[in-house]
């Protein structure tokens, strides 16, 4: 027996309660809860002798007596029944009798790993709904037959499908983040994905156990022969193909929840689509939810998740007709930082039926000719998708703009489509038909494939969800076609960017052939991009009430905006500046009631295209200079022309100028889309010129738009009111200051909203005094101090050459490693600082650096820039600052 007391939330007189109630009531039990706690939660803990092994059971019941539905609740690989307990006591609290073990070989339970062996974990869940139909507790839809649902995740959620499938007594399953087919998953297309397969394998080692820790021999030697040779055999992909839910695909036919992440290399996708088409077509009722986080990490969104399988057993076990279990389908789409925590907002997109992944086909032409490239051999340095185990440390690569993927030149080929003419949400599998010839010795070529969106400028891509399908081609000597099938995905290409079709002879997380060969790939067909146009994310209306907010004050607004305009007498424009977005002559402006400038003699030019920094310390006029430019006060000497166009209050041409400063005023009762559509109707401007969903989507505010903006953080308000300024998409947009307030995740998101805007040919003007930030957004640079100028041109120009990387590490390095990597062709040096590694570029890129870095195992977590703008901002600007 074991004795587990409460964890948290009970005080002392509880915990002594409990544990008199134990050597009072029987053994392994406890019942405790104060008066203004949640309904108790009676919790028994029991060994179970299933065929030998003692497994580890806790049950749990709430309320008084009376029969009730049971739903058993499984675990993860490598962890134990105590990860479910939580879950555990909310479903007792709704009115369920729940059941958690520790599955064979995991907690305290006896007996081996069988990765769900039909004949040891599958039959101990058929011991464990034999236990529950014994009890006088648990509904019985006849003798010996329980009302019982499963859940659990990843290895819980196999066995919960598996379960239906071996026993007939249950009713209802919702498996989470799990395999339909383990072969496939850990052999996809006949490569071994090895360093999922080796964490899946070190989770069930044990000190003392030997080399097979407690795992059985057949699962043991399985691991050891394909880790061996680097290539699945077929007895490997019979076991697991034996121990897998597809092996009774066609016996299940209970009511089924699916719920699968995104993000996850482990158990795709695909993986949950296969679940789902079978059980349909057995003709139960299906569900899928595509969530935001997997295996890789991200949000499990676990409290909705859980919600919706209460939901879904109030239906299907307790029969509630009037229970809403939700849309057929749902998926998470990620919109923007909450400030909060700097977790990704959320909203969902639904259907009323399951798409699949091959819904709503758009063609997209790529070209290149054949392209051939390099298996190296060794398959090192292998190329970066996803890497299990590693979170956000080197996801901070992406301050270099490669991100976390990365293809070594010579070992890809790529293939280019035209930029998108309007955006496009990818949500499933693209295909598309390629012809592979290989060099290799036996014919045969390992490729993994992949489609990137690459942003307006060529460079900047993203590898969605870092998702990669390897595939292996055997007979290729002579060239063959394959037909390939891309990772699934939900993402959105933005207007401008562009689809890119890669092939790498390696990845990271997948086994290549050690032998060097050259590979050639063409292109045969168009790819196909799956657009799901069924799946929609309803927008709240505006209500009718908004339009009654204080006509007269816009009215006046208007009058007075008209009057300003009679009494300016606009100069005549300059045809010469007619494309140029901003220029400055000889601009002046004193201190009220002083002799003091606050600006002196100020001249500059900006281009379209350009995003500047306008840097100086505090009081060196930099507002000054953009409420001039606005506006909205003006010049004593000087002018500012913006398209040609002189500035004066209600200058027309200011139209074309959006701005963000010293904050946005806001209706807090209203919501963000109330808010901007009350601002634009104020304007005048005809309701179709403010293009409200470019904006949006540049800003990234996702479902918050539809939310009270009382309830919005300093960093949603901050992406409000830029979405404000960027209404009608200005041609010139001005901020100041847009990063005050915002935590790191914010200010980085912030970036990416000037970078996308600017990516059009609009031009974005930017006053900052976060260094690094301006470095990494701007391409041009204006530096004031005392009113006047300093210097004007690009990043590049005013920094220096950017040839010193600093490389933050996650631990120590020996001597001996930074040797190596000073040593290596291209790098002019590497020496030791607080921080990490500096590194001296003599030739190689940042992307080779990093290249390096990876091979020669250096414990990474970042890659940037060493303080170039800080030390030319305080040569520039001397010890004033």
């Amino acid at each position: 027996m074991q004795l587990r007391l409460p964890r948290r939330g009970l005080p002392r007189w509880a915990a002594v309660v409990a544990v008199l109630a134990v050597f009072a009531g029987g053994a392994g039990t406890y019942t405790a809860v104060a008066s203004d706690d949640p309904p108790a939660v009676h919790r028994a803990d029991r060994m179970l002798d299933l065929d030998g092994v003692r497994i580890d059971t806790s049950y749990f019941t709430s309320g008084g007596p009376g029969r009730r539905p049971a739903v058993l609740v499984g675990h993860g690989f490598g962890g134990s029944k105590d990860d479910v307990r939580a879950q555990a006591e909310r479903l007792a609290r709704d009115g369920y009798a729940v059941l958690t073990w520790s599955a064979r070989g995991f907690g305290a339970s006896t007996g081996q790993i069988g990765l769900n062996d039909p004949d040891r974990e599958v039959e101990d869940v058929r011991g464990l709904v034999d236990w529950l139909a014994g009890r006088p507790d648990v509904l019985l839809d006849k003798a010996g037959d329980p009302r019982v649902g499963v859940t659990g995740a990843s290895y819980g959620g196999a066995i919960s499908l598996l379960a239906a499938g071996y026993d007939p007594r249950v009713d209802a399953v919702a498996p989470q983040i799990t395999y339909w087919n383990l072969a496939d998953a850990l052999f996809p297309n006949g490569v071994f994905k090895k360093l999922w397969a080796g964490i899946f394998f070190s989770a069930g080692a044990t000190d003392g156990a030997g080399a097979c820790g407690r795992f059985s021999p057949e699962v043991c030697a399985l691991n050891q022969r394909v880790a061996v040779s680097g290539k699945p055999d077929a007895a490997a992909r019979d076991l697991l193909e034996a121990r897998s839910p597809s092996a009774v695909g066609a016996r299940i036919k209970v009511p089924a929840l699916i719920v699968q992440g995104q993000s996850d290399s482990l158990f795709t996708l695909a993986q949950s689509d296969a679940m789902a088409r079978t059980i349909a077509a057995n003709g139960a009722p299906v569900a899928v939810d595509w969530t935001v986080g997997g295996h890789d990490g991200g949000d499990r969104e676990t409290d909705r998740v859980e919600r919706r399988v209460t939901t879904w057993f109030d239906r299907h076990l307790k029969r509630d007709t009037s229970v809403d279990t939700g849309p057929a389908f749902r998926v998470s789409r990620t919109g923007g930082v909450d400030s909060t925590d700097g977790q990704a907002t959320l909203r969902g997109a639904t259907a009323d039926r399951y798409p699949g992944l091959a819904a709503g086909p758009v063609s997209v032409t790529l070209g290149g000719r054949p392209q051939s490239f390099t298996n190296p051999a060794g398959a090192s340095p292998p190329a970066i998708s996803a890497v299990p185990g590693v979170g956000g440390g080197l996801s901070q690569l992406s301050s270099l703009g490669v991100g976390l993927s990365l293809d070594f030149p010579g070992q890809f080929a790529a293939f280019d489509a035209r930029p998108q003419t309007r955006p496009v949400r990818v949500t499933g599998s693209p295909t598309v038909r390629v012809k592979v010839t290989s060099t290799a010795a036996d014919g045969s070529a390992v490729l993994f494939a992949k489609v990137y969106d690459v942003g307006p400028d060529g460079r900047q891509q993203v590898l969605p969800a870092q998702l990669v399908t390897p595939v292996r081609v055997d007979d290729a000597a002579k060239g063959k076609a394959v037909d390939l099938t891309l990772p699934a995905v939900d993402h959105e290409v933005e207007a401008g960017h562009r689809l890119r079709l890669v092939l790498a002879a390696t990845d990271l997380g997948y086994a290549s052939p050690a032998a060097p060969a050259t590979y050639t790939v063409a292109v045969e067909s168009l790819l196909t991009v799956p657009t799901a146009p069924a799946v929609t994310t309803q927008a709240a209306g505006l209500p009718w009430w908004v339009w009654g907010l204080p006509l007269a004050g816009l009215v006046v607004a208007g009058l007075l905006l008209l009057t300003a305009r009679r009494r300016t007498a606009a100069p005549a424009s300059d045809p010469s500046l007619a494309d140029v977005p901003l220029q400055i002559t000889g601009l002046s402006k004193k201190y009220k009631g002083g002799d003091r400038y606050s600006v002196r003699e100020l001249s500059f030019r900006v281009e379209q295209g350009q995003v500047l920094g306008l840097l100086g310390p505090n009081g060196a006029g930099k507002t000054t200079t953009l409420r001039m430019l606005m506006g909205l006060i003006t010049p004593d000497e000087g002018e500012i022309r913006v398209f040609g166009q002189a500035i004066r209050p209600g200058a027309p041409v200011l139209s074309r100028v959006g701005a963000f400063v010293e904050g946005a005023g806001f209706l807090p009762h209203l919501s963000g889309r109330e808010n901007l559509d009350l601002y634009w109707r104020a304007t005048g401007r005809p309701a179709e010129d403010a293009h409200v969903d470019e904006a949006l989507r540049i800003a990234n505010l996702g479902g918050a738009l539809e939310r009270a903006v009382r309830t919005y953080s300093q960093g949603m308000r901050q992406r409000l009111a830029i979405a404000q300024a960027m209404l009608g998409l200005p041609d010139l947009l001005i901020l100041d200051e847009p990063t005050n307030g915002l935590d790191p995740p914010q200010i980085r998101e912030m970036r990416e909203v000037m970078i996308r805007y600017a990516a059009g040919g609009r031009t974005v003007i930017v006053s900052s005094h976060l260094l690094a930030e301006v470095e990494q957004s701007c391409t041009h640079l204006v530096v004031m101090d005392r009113g006047g100028l300093v210097q004007a041109g690009p990043v590049e120009e005013i920094t220096g050459s950017g040839d010193t990387l600093l490389v933050s590490l996650g631990a120590p390095v020996p001597d001996a490693l930074v040797d190596k990597l000073a040593a290596v062709e291209g790098i002019a040096s590497a020496v030791r600082t607080d921080n990490g590694l500096l590194v001296r570029l003599d030739g190689a890129s940042p992307t080779a650096l990093i290249g390096e870095l990876v091979r020669l195992d250096v414990p990474v977590t970042g890659v940037g820039p060493h303080r170039r703008l800080e030390d030319a901002f305080l040569t520039l600007i001397g010890e004033t600052a």
